[in-house]
């Protein structure tokens, strides 16, 4: 990949293009990283008759549960007013990503993981929380994991 990166007075805002032969995952995930950075939306959920406004980079995994979805910040778990495939739809840009039919989870707060004797991925986010990944989205979350270590 070639980059080039032209600093000059003349230029009002920054602009960026990508010139690319065909539509590739790393494309998509370095757009998706960028997108990311000029995102400035926050999520608003309610804990205690309180709307509380959340960054999504700050949020561990977002999950399904009671016909309600919550999302885990901060060891707390923060009602969201959304359904969970709108909050993916949402957060795909922040890197969040499948773990099960009822979890979406921020790869950047990843710490570490366990592979299960049954095939599941056992995550564990920087805030010690932790998750399971079912054995139907490991694939896909072993490319994310390995995407975020090429772009490092």
């Amino acid at each position: 990949m070639d980059i080039k990166l032209d600093i000059h007075a003349k230029y009002k805002d920054t602009s960026v293009t990508v010139h690319t032969p065909s539509w590739t995952k790393e494309i998509e995930s370095l757009l998706n990283q960028l997108q990311a950075q000029t995102n400035t939306k926050k999520l608003a959920g309610v804990l205690r008759d309180q709307t509380i406004l959340l960054d999504p980079n700050e949020v561990d995994y977002v999950y399904a549960e009671a016909r309600k979805v919550f999302a885990v910040f901060d060891g707390e778990s923060i009602e969201l007013n959304m359904k969970l495939y709108d909050a993916e739809r949402l957060l795909t840009s922040y890197r969040f990503t499948r773990f099960s039919k009822s979890v979406i989870g921020n790869v950047n707060r990843l710490e570490r993981f366990e592979l299960s004797f049954n095939g599941n991925l056992c995550v564990f986010f920087s805030s010690g929380a932790k998750e399971y990944v079912s054995r139907k989205y490991v694939k896909e979350m072993k490319q994310q994991l390995l995407m975020e270590v090429e772009d490092r």
